[in-house]
């Protein structure tokens, strides 16, 4: 895999962590442990994400998202504790995959991943915030189960063909973007509703 598809692979994966950080290192976790991804010599620190200690903690938080994803005001509080979790995750994805031995590249990769980590989960919980106010459950279930199947169809593709995932997850970046300003311009229209009006001056 050469450095055009690292980076590209790279992009896409980070970016797909800020939507499910656990999947995404359980997918890459087996990949690495079966040789599903070609790495260079100088990426065989990614070994680690191979260990059956890795990939075994990933599933347990993968199987924890699914179901936490699926129920409104537990993806509510999910959301909230991983603003943070979900960035770092991708950055350090991103750095292990762009990983060069370069300090240039080190800082640029961690920051890029962290970057594009937290803009798809800004995202993500900003529609998800939307929709988890919704009364009845059907919606939000078909929403997480939606991002379920993206995720993991993203992920094989980027395995498969990094660049192309790349350009996807470029589409998603502007999309998540769109999903930022529109969850907050509904919220702003949501909470003038909900404020009693004001009473005449006299």
């Amino acid at each position: 895999m050469g450095a055009t598809e690292l980076i590209a692979l790279a992009a896409s994966t980070s970016l797909l962590a800020g939507w499910r950080l656990y999947m995404v290192t359980l997918v890459t976790g087996l990949a690495m442990h079966f040789g599903w991804v070609d790495l260079p010599d100088h990426l065989h620190q990614l070994d680690v994400l191979g260990s059956w200690w890795v990939i075994g903690a990933a599933a347990v938080g993968t199987v924890a998202e699914f179901f936490a994803d699926k129920i409104a005001w537990v993806d509510s509080a999910w959301d909230t504790v991983h603003s943070v979790i979900r960035p770092l995750g991708g950055a350090l994805l991103s750095l292990a995959i762009v990983d060069s031995g370069d300090t240039g590249w080190q800082v640029a990769s961690f920051l890029l991943g962290g970057g594009a980590a937290f803009l798809a989960h800004a995202g993500k919980a900003g529609a998800r915030a939307l929709v988890n106010t919704s009364p009845e459950p059907f919606s939000n279930v078909v929403v997480s189960t939606g991002e379920d199947i993206a995720t993991g169809g993203l992920l094989a593709l980027a395995i498969a063909n990094p660049i192309a995932a790349a350009i996807i997850a470029a589409m998603l970046v502007i999309l998540s973007l769109w999903l930022v300003f529109e969850a907050r311009r509904r919220l702003r229209r949501f909470i003038d509703r909900m404020r009693p009006p004001r009473k005449p001056a006299v």
